[in-house]
């Protein structure tokens, strides 16, 4: 049985233009997936909770509730993990930060002038 090229995801590199996007089909310089995500619908109060579910134990710092788009959500993350000393990812609008930093985070969004509260206990 054969995979049709739209089933399998199509053309991801082609010699001209390199890496394409298996979405939209054009070139990951060009592509306008990832920018035209819709932002996340939010009450105004950002959430800080600490989370070892699916980790192996390992516990880290989840910041949810922000209602920016994909690129300040990034550079906020950037400049969460680099006042924490530690490391970690941006996905699916939430913002998490290796290690029990949740105190830290709570201030650091208050200096900004941010509604925030500690979730989960």
């Amino acid at each position: 049985m054969m995979k049709s090229s739209k089933a399998s995801g199509g053309l991801v590199y082609s010699t001209g233009h390199g890496r394409m996007c298996p979405a939209c089909r054009k070139p990951v310089a060009e592509c306008a997936c990832g920018r035209n995500k819709p932002i996340p619908e939010s009450d105004g109060i950002v959430r800080v909770s600490r989370e070892t579910k699916g980790r192996k134990g390992k516990g880290v710092t989840l910041v949810k509730g922000l209602a920016l788009d994909t690129v300040a959500l990034t550079q906020l993350g950037k400049q969460l993990k680099t006042a924490c000393g530690s490391g970690g990812t941006v996905k699916d609008g939430v913002i998490e930060i290796q290690g029990d930093h949740c105190e830290r985070v709570i201030e650091l969004l208050k200096q900004q002038g941010r509604v925030v509260k500690r979730a989960g206990g």
